[in-house]
């Protein structure tokens, strides 16, 4: 017996005979208790990093623990490999997308299979193989036939240097997560999924589900929903009416101000000649949309100069811009 361990050795020994005997290849077993483990597909970037090696490892324990306690566990894996960035490094590096992206997988998959995960690899797939994204296109075509999907202008986080638009969480510190560069705020084209429409179902299920608190917490603040009353208010000096919503209907005797976006159009109107509620808006432009940073963040407004009528004394009340109101 050696008296050290050779990992180079030891374990490459170990892996060839799990790859030739299949051992981590799922079937179905109606005698066992089913068991899915899925870890997110990393993105063919070239290499793995620490994190990678942290999260599948955490996957991995996860699923040998539940196949010792006789579950039928799968466990695939695959890469997230579509989207601007894989296109973005392909030109960097003066190579077509496909040949820089399945040489980077190819790269990986010999590191993941080096570190010994359990992967069933006869399931592996690529998010940009036309064999796999067929059922994409599919579903979201029939999500758009059941009326689910949507288009409409949204003010997104665009990345100028990956050419593409991040999630709320992709920005950090008012940079690209992955590029670093200053992310700029756009009105463009979006598809939208109708969420809002199952948001009942989905936040009475949360009582189903055994998750920790704070991951129901996450769920429910994502969901978001709001109970409230929508009415309008008459502007002064025009015809026009301001829609406004509160869940303290029972307060309108209290008004003292109401509140608009920086995008609201009354707010660009204001812009146009002052300068002053213009650099504010480009100010509030720049702070993160995620309701948790929304709520730490100091409350600021500027006055519009625009008035509307209180339904019941008549009395004029301000309109101010708020950096704490949404366009949606």
């Amino acid at each position: 017996m050696e008296r050290e361990y050779q990992p180079q050795i030891i374990e490459q020994e170990i892996q060839e005979y799990w790859e030739s005997k299949k051992i981590f290849k799922t079937t179905e077993d109606h005698n066992k208790p089913k068991f899915y483990c899925l870890c997110m597909f990393p993105y063919p970037s070239g290499k793995l990093h620490m994190g990678h090696v942290r999260n599948y490892t955490i996957g991995d324990v996860i699923s040998r623990f539940m196949t010792m306690k006789g579950y039928n566990v799968l466990q695939p894996m695959g890469w997230d490999a579509f989207g601007m960035p894989a296109e973005n490094a392909a030109i960097k590096n003066q190579l077509p997308p496909a040949t820089w992206t399945y040489d980077n997988i190819s790269h990986m998959r010999r590191q993941l299979k080096r570190l010994g995960f359990g992967y069933d690899w006869d399931r592996e797939l690529a998010t940009c193989a036309p064999n796999y994204y067929r059922w994409e296109q599919w579903l979201f075509t029939r999500m758009i036939d059941k009326g689910l999907a949507y288009r409409k202008k949204a003010r997104v986080n665009w990345d100028p240097v990956d050419r593409t638009v991040l999630a709320n969480e992709q920005v950090v510190d008012g940079r690209g997560w992955r590029s670093g560069a200053l992310v700029e705020k756009r009105n463009i084209d979006q598809w939208f999924i109708r969420i809002t429409d199952y948001a009942d179902e989905l936040l009475d299920d949360l009582n189903s589900v055994d998750w920790p608190e704070q991951v129901k917490t996450m769920q429910k603040n994502w969901i978001g929903r709001s109970q409230g009353v929508e009415f309008s208010f008459e502007r002064q000096g025009t015809q026009d009416r301001l829609e406004v919503y509160t869940t303290r209907p029972d307060t309108i005797m209290g008004i003292t101000y109401v509140a608009v976006a920086a995008q609201h159009p009354i707010a660009m109107k204001a812009a146009e000649t002052n300068p002053d509620i213009d650099a504010f808006i480009q100010d509030c432009a720049q702070m993160s949309v995620v309701e948790a940073d929304l709520a730490q963040a100091p409350k600021k407004g500027m006055a519009t100069g625009e008035y509307v009528i209180h339904p019941f004394t008549g009395e004029e009340i301000p309109i101010w811009i708020a950096n704490f109101v949404l366009m949606d």
